[in-house]
């Protein structure tokens, strides 16, 4: 009895793909699901995200939405997924996370899920701890609280999520005093000489 025959990779050596130069990047035909089986797939994604495994949720959820680009569910969790990978420095994951979320068709979702990668992103800016980082991860989580501050004045009746990020957002700014303002815009003069 034979089994399948292997089909090795395709090799390619696009700079844009590789991590350096000269490295060879390899390229698979990647397999699609059947639009039946996203349900099923985003429920592995989820399980995937609960285990911190954002990396395994981020491919699934990107197999669901190659077989169905609108499914908004999948746009969601994706986001999410890739929220959790700020904390590891991942370089694309801000701008993916931000262009799922513009492509949330419903206006609560949208608002309220921009807020999220607002917010995220600025924690993972003060757990990173760079210079500078206290002022950086204030603006961004101003401009989270702002998002659900819009969120809150179209929230369906009973649900109170964007208030609830909006507290913690506030109170992490009123716990933290590395979360301040930049000198420029606390009023402060500038010294020049």
């Amino acid at each position: 009895m034979k089994g399948p025959r292997y089909n090795p990779p395709t090799l390619s050596r696009e700079q844009s793909e590789s991590k350096t130069p000269g490295e060879v990047a390899m390229t698979f035909d990647l397999k699609t699901l059947s639009p039946d089986a996203v349900p099923r797939a985003l429920t592995k994604a989820e399980r995937y995200r609960l285990l911190n495994e954002p990396g395994e949720a981020e491919s699934i959820c990107r197999d669901a939405l190659q077989a169905d680009p609108d499914n908004q569910d999948a746009l969601i969790t994706l986001l999410l997924a890739l929220t959790d990978q700020f904390f590891e420095d991942a370089a694309t994951a801000v701008d993916d996370a931000c262009s799922c979320a513009a492509r949330i068709r419903n206006d609560y979702d949208r608002a309220y899920y921009t807020g999220i990668v607002l917010e995220r992103r600025a924690k993972a800016q003060l757990h990173h701890g760079a210079p500078h980082c206290g002022s950086r991860a204030y603006e961004g989580l101003r401009d989270a609280m702002t998002w659900y501050e819009q969120a809150e004045t179209i929230r369906p009746a009973g649900n109170d999520d964007a208030l609830l990020r909006w507290n913690t957002c506030a109170r992490l700014i009123m716990r933290d005093h590395r979360l301040v303002p930049a000198p420029e815009e606390r009023g402060e003069p500038l010294l020049l000489e």
